[in-house]
């Protein structure tokens, strides 16, 4: 009998097991995982998972949800007080694209996945390769699932100063990865206004915006030499 790839035998990846995710959970005693189905596996995951859950009322019922993982990923906002200003990419996004947005070009903070790193580790390599930008001190603003509904991916927020003497690259992203990345400096007056108006339509984003906005480098009080008041300071 045939294995199946990314269960029994490697898959394109060298992957194995992928249905097992989930089937040893147990840190909540109203939910018991029954079964877990591979549905799909190209270079992320997607999962048909049956479980029996135990609703308010102390009923049991039998229930699926399809998970689509892809790893935890990380993301960055660069930014300078003493020019006001701010550091995002700009690149396509096909889902964006398809799903309504007038040309998939978005406006975004600088991210990526963690793939083997940690999460500041993964900031870091993400502004040198798609900002040109090495980073120094970093504040690490929040954790957070950005469609717990559906996506396992859990994406680290962070936020760091820099200065014109920082961009030692040119940014732009891995072209062998297909990336095509454009860098876009605005002042922060500018970003809030790009928010307002849809130009700035991406959640991680925002929400990072926002952050440096009320509680932030650019906030009302905050620290004029970049650091944020309300920040976890890391180096």
């Amino acid at each position: 009998m045939t294995g199946r790839p990314g269960v029994d035998v490697p898959d394109h990846r060298g992957r194995t097991g992928l249905d097992r995710a989930g089937r040893d959970l147990d840190r909540n005693l109203g939910v018991v995982v029954r079964d877990v189905e591979l549905t799909s596996q190209g270079w992320h995951v997607l999962r048909r998972t049956t479980f029996d859950y135990r609703r308010r009322d102390g009923r049991w019922e039998t229930q699926q949800r399809e998970t689509y993982d892809r790893g935890d990923g990380a993301v960055v906002l660069p930014y300078d007080t003493g020019r006001g200003r701010v550091l995002l990419t700009r690149q396509f996004r096909y889902p964006a694209y398809v799903n309504g947005h007038p040309d998939g070009m978005l406006v975004e903070a600088a991210a990526g996945l963690l793939d083997a790193d940690d999460p500041e580790a993964a900031v870091r390599r993400e502004s040198a390769e798609e900002l040109g930008v090495t980073l120094g001190p970093l504040d690490r603003v929040m954790t957070a699932w950005m469609s717990p509904g559906s996506v396992t991916e859990r994406l680290h927020f962070f936020a760091g100063p820099y200065t014109p003497a920082d961009r030692t690259g040119d940014g732009g992203g891995v072209a062998a990865e297909g990336e095509d990345i454009e860098v876009v400096e605005v002042s922060f007056p500018q970003a809030l206004a790009m928010v307002r108006d849809g130009r700035i339509a991406d959640a991680k984003t925002v929400m990072l915006l926002q952050w440096a906005a009320l509680e932030g480098p650019f906030a009302p009080g905050g620290d004029p030499a970049g650091a944020a008041p309300h920040g976890n300071r890391t180096v």
